[in-house]
């Protein structure tokens, strides 16, 4: 029978053997973004389980509704985060907006990065490029992190969605006004 399987030769490891860890995930991002060569990439670099890049160019469109969020969710009080790392078990991913509470704010230390919890709320800005798949991944990994919901902002249709850990949600359990928002 011919052995297939790749197994090194040396204990030193030579290649990734199984999904990374949050902390191997964390150390990972940690040094790109210590990385000069990475310093003027346009667009958010994540990382999958096995540690490879996903690259996600940038739209105009895409950072006009980025930064409506922001400003809208500012009436919640806490702090809005604009595309906050976050190593999970499944990835580092990157959510376009985030809103995290006072309490969350004091209990993570501005010099952590990435954060292995999740803000109270991870928002996604959906591209024409993104799957169902990665969307629904992205979701799971932000529940799975902590996070209270997960909102999809769909650009062409101009709607959204809003989730909670047992999904769809009617409305956001948050106040907040979004009317006029793709205007």
């Amino acid at each position: 029978m011919l052995q297939r399987k790749i197994r090194p030769m040396k204990p030193e490891r030579e290649v990734i053997e199984a999904p990374l860890s949050t902390e191997e995930l964390g150390a990972r991002y940690r040094l790109i973004c210590e990385d000069p060569l990475y310093a003027n990439i346009p667009g958010k670099i994540e990382l999958d389980v096995w540690g490879r890049t996903v690259m996600s160019p940038p739209s105009y469109y895409h950072g006009l509704i980025q930064g409506r969020l922001g400003r809208r969710l500012a009436a919640l009080g806490g702090e809005t985060l604009g595309e906050v790392p976050l190593a999970t078990p499944t990835g580092l991913f990157i959510p376009d907006v985030a809103w995290a509470s006072d309490d969350f704010i004091r209990t993570h230390p501005r010099d952590r990065t990435p954060l292995t919890r999740a803000p109270e709320i991870c928002i996604e800005v959906v591209s024409p490029s993104n799957s169902v798949k990665e969307l629904e991944e992205k979701m799971t990994a932000y529940f799975d992190a902590g996070a209270e919901e997960v909102w999809m902002v769909f650009l062409r249709s101009k709607t959204f969605q809003f989730y909670g850990k047992e999904g769809l949600l009617e409305q956001s359990r948050y106040t907040i006004d979004l009317g006029g928002l793709f205007d």
